[in-house]
């Protein structure tokens, strides 16, 4: 919110400003209610294509590691997460 005019000295009416100012609803345009509603709907998409991703990418990482190499990772986890 924009302040066209300085707040008052005397520390009553800079209390009233104060009030005012905190309390005071800003209305929503039609233009931001649809901002709103188009970064939903692009957030509720890159959430669903991020889950698909992962569900596929871990199993496939997995398959493509030796034994050897899962075994070290698995180890260097299980430290990091004892070491908090």
């Amino acid at each position: 919110m924009r302040r066209s005019s300085r707040l008052p000295k005397d520390p009553n009416q800079l209390a009233y400003q104060i009030v005012k100012l905190s309390t005071e609803e800003e209305p929503k345009g039609k233009l931001e209610n649809a901002q709103d509603v188009a970064q939903e709907a692009i957030s509720a998409y890159l959430s669903l294509i991020g889950k698909k991703g992962g569900l596929k990418g871990g199993p496939a990482r997995a398959k493509k590691l030796s034994a050897k190499k899962r075994s070290e990772i698995a180890k260097k986890a299980a430290l990091s997460r004892w070491e908090k």
